[in-house]
């Protein structure tokens, strides 16, 4: 094979790849896997205000770790369930490909930690949470685009 063939396959060869690499980079943040999350937590009666106040005005460092971090279309709800007792319930979508990777390296950003000592003191989480969990995840029984 001459050296002018080697060439032309090295480059046919690194454009394939590139291609690929594109191909993939695409598909797991555009048009690639969405996992829906639904979770609940508790608010304290008191700390609502607070709470708000803090969500009006989110830490623009904050909001960058959570798309860094895969996640998009992200809402808090407030309800009253009982007299004087209040959930929050959060939605979001996720577009990476290792949650609990993006998950630690979201704990781990300093400004999102405190952010968090902030916003914790208002939550209470729910007696049915599962291990380790604050907020806790649901089960999505139903979904139509």
């Amino acid at each position: 094979m001459s050296a002018r063939t080697i060439v032309r396959l090295a480059a046919v060869v690194g454009l394939v790849a590139a291609g690929l690499a594109l191909t993939r980079g695409v598909a797991a943040n555009v048009g690639g896997r969405v996992e829906r999350y639904g979770m609940v937590i508790g608010v304290k009666a008191d700390k609502i205000e607070d709470y708000k106040k803090l969500h009006a005005a989110a830490w623009p460092g904050v909001l960058a770790k959570i798309k860094e971090c895969h996640i998009r279309n992200y809402s808090i709800y407030l309800r009253e369930v009982a007299k004087d007792q209040f959930l929050l319930f959060s939605y979001f979508e996720y577009t990476g490909d290792d949650f609990a990777a993006d998950m630690a390296r979201m704990a781990a950003d300093p400004e999102t930690q405190r952010w968090w000592k902030e916003t914790d003191p208002c939550q209470s989480p729910i007696p049915t949470r599962g291990p380790k969990e604050f907020w806790s995840r649901m089960d999505e029984v139903f979904h139509t685009d």
